[in-house]
């Protein structure tokens, strides 16, 4: 199905199903245990032996010796793996470094072996005897000392131009009268899923299955039989759980091939999971950024000059953190900057993590509106408001699809109570406690891609669809089937899914906030086909049937699908494909973030006290869930906001806090209250869904409504995240 012009009134606009609080279909396997996992595929493998991966202890070299001797002899050792024993190896499109390292080193606990056992204690024991002198050589590991070497990357059809210009900003921010000149950072961040990367793989002949966690079926597919260099017909991936992954499951890991390597070698199935160290170290990690924004207005609050600048780091070969992105859509001004520069740096992998992009560069966009609301003497939620466009800034015949800001920010600050903030920092006591207020802007832009699903119907009248999309938590499963159920006219009782499988037809896979939009559009082009092929089979046009309560109505007479569907059934498949409305309006989402924090006033100890979320985003598919997203998200703000960063060893470049000891992340009990609140909203321009992505949404600003509500409580401007006691001390009120 080609969606290329808006649209119009169609099957789903009848919202039985779909826009209802549904609970979740996976939700009871889920809770009592059934679900299956990567790594507990036991019925398809039960013989599978173990395989512990072996990191690199350097950063930056080349392996000199190996000796696997001791190992090799170890009980039940059945192979080892190395980069010598497994030959040629090429490389995935998405992997920036070598899955398997040697002898040269690319990062800190790159993959250098695998040790295959019969049990995982075995397998543990063994690898401890792998016995690695390496040579050194020096690395760069720091981003503020690479700066100046850092370069503009090669634009991609996801980043867009590392640079861009509109009118004269360095003449318009020197002429404006009021100026904001700042610098901000953020850390490198780890994804700390509860599920590590894991991985089982079995080969049968020359074909390959490996049961895996990951989001993104067909980029795996691909990426594994470039990898082993043999044909994609002979990988199969199977993911249909997926215990977290935000981002850093997008593309196969070290798990996966060297799972695929060990099973080659043993001879019999494999199975590997990534020690939490290795999830730190050796996938993919959020990169820190350093962020310089300008911001020039006129004394009554309006932008006449904006500029942001970013730098972040990847090894060689890498792509930039996208953190200025937003600010070339979020805010008016005619004059208007922005800059990403790469710099090369010796550690493990930066990449996609929730809200890529757009999370940093929020964290620093959001402060520097509110530092400039200060300084103009202005409420910030008023000095957005007053800089809302309705067109691209940089393209103003482009308008946007829906963008509703404003409403989001006005609703926000009345349902929180923003009247009831002090507009001075350190005004407001409660015992002990300096309380305050923080508000920030959401923005998350709509990403629209291909899309595809199988659909069957059968002679009990139920329909199943099938789908390589992924489940990652957000509830996909669900919304999947409430959009078969809409289409098709049955009750959701009646539909069956089945995702994470490259045996079915390629989706949009989860990620960036686009996998429930175009999931769904490409299982409903899947359904529109289907009733073509029942109505064919009646004789009758497909606009004069009428799919309601498991019936076909047509000739004014009902007949039930079971019936049509008959013995043999009937099978339909499609997909979405986008023509070039999102080049015709910018499509986002948008929203704003209201929050209220005590500070300690003699310890500097930050609590989030509330949480407030209005978001605009297109129609919502399941309320529920997509709530569920929106404060999983707040929460992760929280973590990037107050505790989330990796701590670098610039001395020997490694993530030192590589476990869920050492770094920190909030969960719910952190924060007593959170609220979201979805604006009624269909997007036309979006697909026939009329729906938008908004899991990553809850994600955009949030940080920074935390830091701006710190600010609010105490006085003290923290413009490095994150917010810690140390930042804070000094700058705190005198305790009377």
């Amino acid at each position: 199905m080609k969606f290329d012009t808006p649209a119009t009134t169609n099957p789903i606009d009848q919202l039985k199903i779909i826009g209802k609080p549904t609970d979740r279909i996976d939700g009871p396997a889920k809770t009592t245990g059934t679900a299956r996992y990567a790594y507990e595929r036991h019925s398809e493998v039960p013989d599978a032996a173990y395989g512990w991966v072996v990191g690199a202890g350097i950063a930056k070299g080349r392996i000199a010796s190996m000796d696997l001797s001791a190992a090799r002899a170890a009980p039940g050792v059945r192979a080892i793996v190395t980069a010598r024993s497994a030959g040629p190896l090429g490389k995935g499109d998405f992997n920036t470094a070598k899955l398997l390292g040697g002898p040269e080193i690319d990062h800190y606990h790159q993959a250098v072996a695998l040790v295959v056992a019969d049990t995982f204690e075995q397998a543990r024991a063994a690898a401890q005897l792998v016995r690695i002198d390496y040579t050194r050589l020096p690395g760069r590991f720091d981003l503020a000392a690479e700066m100046g070497a850092a370069k503009l990357p090669e634009p991609t059809p996801f980043a867009g131009p590392p640079e861009t210009k509109t009118g004269d900003f360095a003449g318009a921010f020197a002429a404006a009268p009021v100026q904001l000149d700042a610098t901000y950072t953020t850390p490198d961040e780890s994804h700390a899923m509860m599920e590590p990367h894991a991985s089982i793989a079995q080969w049968q002949g020359d074909k390959l299955t490996i049961w895996t966690s990951n989001q993104m079926i067909a980029w795996g597919v691909g990426d594994v039989a470039k990898t082993l260099g043999i044909p994609k017909a002979n990988v199969r991936l199977v993911s249909p759980f997926v215990g977290g992954g935000f981002g850093g499951k997008l593309f196969v890991r070290a798990d996966a091939l060297l799972a695929a390597l060990g099973a080659r070698e043993a001879g019999r199935p494999v199975k590997v999971a990534l020690q939490r160290p290795l999830v730190m170290n050796n996938t993919t990690h959020r990169p820190a950024t350093i962020q310089r924004i300008r911001i020039g207005a006129t004394r009554d609050g309006r932008i006449t000059a904006i500029a942001h600048e970013g730098w972040s780091g990847d090894l060689p070969g890498g792509q930039a953190e996208t953190a200025v992105n937003q600010t070339r859509l979020l805010y008016a001004g005619a004059n208007r900057l922005t800059t990403t520069r790469l710099a090369v740096l010796d550690l493990p992998e930066g990449n996609a993590m929730r809200a890529p992009g757009e999370a940093p560069g929020m964290m620093a966009l959001e402060i520097a509106m509110d530092e400039m609301a200060h300084k103009l003497g202005l409420d910030p939620v008023e000095f957005r408001v007053r800089n809302d466009t309705q067109v691209d800034p940089e393209q103003p015949q482009r308008p946007y699809s829906q963008r509703r800001l404003v409403e989001c920010l006005r609703t926000g600050a009345e349902r929180f109570g923003w009247r009831q903030r002090p507009p001075a920092p350190a005004q407001l006591r409660e015992g002990r406690w300096l309380v305050g207020m923080g508000v920030a802007a959401a923005f998350r832009n709509n990403l629209l891609t291909k899309s595809a699903a199988r659909v069957r119907l059968d002679s009990r009248g139920v329909v199943t669809v099938e789908t390589d999309m992924t489940d990652i938590g957000t509830g996909s499963y669900t919304i999947i089937a409430q959009t078969a159920a809409e289409a098709m006219g049955v009750s959701l009782d009646k539909v069956q899914v089945r995702l994470g499988d490259s045996a079915y037809p390629v989706s949009a896979g989860s990620g960036g906030q686009w996998g429930a939009n175009n999931s769904t559009a490409g299982v409903y082009a899947a359904c529109m086909k289907l009733r073509e092929a029942v109505a064919s089979k009646l004789g009758v046009a497909p606009a004069d049937a009428q799919f309601t309560n498991g019936m076909v109505h047509a000739s004014g007479r009902p007949v039930p699908l079971a019936q049509v569907a008959g013995a043999s059934g009937l099978v339909a498949e499609d997909g979405i494909e986008y023509g070039d409305l999102d080049k015709k309006y910018q499509q986002s989402t948008f929203g704003a973030h209201f929050v209220e924090v005590g500070v300690d006033a003699v310890t500097g100890e930050i609590r989030v006290r509330r949480m407030l979320a209005v978001c605009a985003a297109g129609r919502i598919l399941n309320p529920k869930s997509a709530r569920s997203q929106v404060i999983g998200a707040m929460t992760m703000g929280v973590g990037g906001a107050l505790m989330e960063a990796l701590a670098l060893d610039k001395r020997h470049g490694f993530f030192v806090n590589h476990d869920l000891a050492g770094y920190e992340v909030p969960v719910h009990a952190d924060i007593p209250h959170q609220d979201v609140i979805f604006l009624e909203e269909t997007d036309p321009i979006s697909s026939p869904m009329k729906a938008k992505g908004v899991g990553e949404l809850g994600m955009c600003g949030i940080a920074a409504a935390v830091a701006n509500a710190v600010y609010n409580a105490t006085g003290v401007r923290v413009r490095d995240y994150p917010i810690t006691l140390d930042k804070l001390l000094e700058g705190l009120p005198p305790v009377t």
